[in-house]
């Protein structure tokens, strides 16, 4: 069964094109990203497994021009890896937000496309955006089945005392305002992987996961299911992210909302778009650009760097004593996989707690999968690359596979 996977945002698409056996069993034909949509300089870059890079510049006005352009890079007699679009069985996509309709992921109908939207006000970055996905894939290709694969579905077994807020019970039950969590396929993916490259039972393991990029959040996982998540309601709560706030006291932005006449949507943009790493610095909201200014000598860099890893530390201390102790300890994400400086503060000190980390190993590991803890660390440490397209890819042959009139001849 061939999967198109895609994971579109709210100017960009993630693709992957691949073919899988079985649920464990998968071969990746291309994948790609587009980027800029909605500018005149949007940019494709896709890359065929066995070919050349391919990279190009033109206009894409929406999700639908670039979903087009994804396909035809797909079928292109160059650098194309299927004869023709008939060859693709289902497509697969990234949902941020099913609310507490979803458990699990969902084959795409009428009615999950309505909670989909219905949780627009929950995720507006991100939600509208996958929707879009999947409504083009409905024009460009619609006699193929789709599947929804929700970030919040694996954080629905969080208990009552870790998802509700302290405010009157009625908000919840009347209009459901919860924690919700999200990046629930990474931190399931890379938990499981954490647990094989360290000969643990996923079943009957305590594990962190830190996923730590531009979006950032940490999970405490128990026996296979998660605990407790540091993102809430909305994907902005949590740790400090790269144009993000995370946890704030809600009485410094009403105070700020009230001096500068802010109304809720400009209120909205300013703890989702103008925070984190980029308010504190002043300089942006990329690591790596707020790194350069530090090493060259910027205090606010190096004070909005020190504040991000400060709270990620703070997290995964507070994560262990609710887990009661912990086994493993992983990083993901752009950042958590490249940055060993990181890896290192949020670990430095907490020997006390049983990691120790092997600091030569940590300085050795970059963007691949490698064991950064000592042979002895009560706590093992690892740094686990992530592939949500592959988990997305997986379910989807799984949901779909219960149904015998979706099996076709690509297999």
């Amino acid at each position: 069964m061939i999967i198109l996977v895609l994971n579109c945002g709210s100017s960009s698409i993630k693709y992957q094109l691949i073919r899988m056996s079985s649920q464990t069993e998968h071969k990746l034909l291309a994948k790609g990203l587009v980027e800029r949509i909605g500018l005149t300089d949007g940019i494709l870059t896709h890359k065929p497994t066995g070919k050349p890079k391919f990279e190009f510049v033109q206009s894409i006005p929406d999700h639908s021009v670039g979903i087009n352009l994804i396909l035809d890079a797909l079928t292109d007699e160059h650098h194309g890896v299927i004869g023709s679009l008939s060859e693709i069985s289902a497509a697969g996509h990234r949902v941020t937000h099913g609310g507490e309709y979803f458990s699990d992921s969902a084959i795409v109908n009428s009615t999950v496309k309505q909670q989909i939207e219905s949780c627009f006000k929950l995720a507006p970055l991100h939600n509208p955006a996958n929707l879009k996905g999947i409504l083009s894939i409905e024009r460009l290709l619609p006699t193929i089945p789709q599947v929804a694969v929700f970030d919040t579905s694996f954080h629905q077994t969080m208990p009552r005392e870790c998802y509700l807020y302290a405010i009157p019970y009625k908000y919840y039950e009347e209009d459901r305002i919860r924690r919700y969590g999200f990046h629930g396929t990474s931190h399931k993916y890379v938990a499981q992987k954490g647990c094989k490259m360290t000969g643990l039972d996923f079943e009957k393991s305590k594990v962190i996961t830190c996923h730590i990029g531009n979006g950032a959040s940490i999970t405490a996982i128990k026996d296979g299911k998660s605990f407790d998540t540091s993102m809430g309601f909305t994907t902005v709560d949590g740790l400090m992210m790269g144009t993000r706030s995370g946890e704030i006291d809600p009485g410094v932005l009403l105070d700020i909302m009230d001096k500068e006449g802010l109304n809720t949507q400009k209120a909205t943009d300013l703890i989702n778009k103008q925070s984190g790493l980029l308010g504190v610095s002043g300089i942006s909201s990329d690591w790596r650009d707020v790194r350069e200014a530090a090493e060259n000598g910027n205090d606010r860099a190096q004070l909005a760097l020190d504040m991000y890893m400060f709270r990620l530390k703070r997290f995964v201390g507070a994560y262990m004593a609710e887990l009661e102790g912990a086994d493993l300890l992983v990083f993901t994400g752009g950042i958590a996989e490249n940055v060993a400086k990181l890896r290192h503060t949020v670990c430095k000190g907490l020997e006390c707690m049983g990691i120790d980390l092997d600091n030569q190993a940590n300085d050795a590991a970059y963007g691949e999968d490698a064991i950064i803890s000592m042979p002895n660390s009560r706590v093992k440490v690892v740094v686990a690359t992530t592939n949500e397209e592959l988990v997305i890819a997986s379910d989807t042959f799984r949901l779909l596979r219960k149904r015998p009139e979706t099996t076709t001849a690509q297999e």
